[in-house]
C-alpha cells in the first residue's frame, strides 16, 4: 500500500513534566516527536513532520511504513513460554472450567491490569 498521507497512523498526545508542554508521538515512527504548549499544535506539528518524513522517503526510494490501522490481521499470534507458565496457565483454565485458548482471549481483552497477572 502507498501512503501519501499521514491520516492513517497512529498518533497520542501527552503532557511532559521534564518538557512543560505536551508531546505529540506516533506508534509507527517512534524516533519522531513534536512538543508544543497546546495538545493540538502538538499534534499538528506531527503530522506536518511525519508528511514531510514520509515525502522523503518516497524521494529516497525507502520504504513508508504501513500504519496500523491500514495492516490485515490473521487474528492469530503465537507466544512461547516456559514449561511451568504454560502449566499453571492450563490450570488456571480448568479452575475457570475454561479452555486455554478461551480463557487466554477473556484475559487479554481486559483492560490492563488484567494482563499483567498473566505475566
Amino acid at each position: 500500500m502507498s501512503v501519501t498521507t499521514p491520516n492513517h497512523y497512529s498518533y497520542r498526545v501527552s503532557w511532559s513534566n521534564e518538557d512543560d508542554e505536551y508531546v505529540a508521538s506516533c506508534l509507527e515512527f517512534p524516533s519522531l516527536s513534536w512538543l508544543a504548549a497546546t495538545e493540538l499544535d502538538a499534534l499538528r506539528g506531527l503530522i506536518i513532520l511525519v508528511s514531510e518524513v514520509i515525502s522523503d522517503l518516497k524521494q529516497s526510494g525507502e520504504p513508508v511504513p504501513t500504519p496500523l490501522s491500514d495492516r490485515k490481521y490473521s487474528g492469530r499470534f503465537v507466544v512461547r513460554t516456559s514449561p511451568q507458565l504454560h502449566a499453571r496457565l492450563v490450570r488456571e483454565a480448568a479452575e475457570q472450567g475454561s479452555s486455554l485458548n478461551q480463557w487466554l482471549l477473556t484475559r487479554l481483552a481486559q483492560p490492563y491490569g488484567g494482563v499483567a497477572e498473566i505475566s
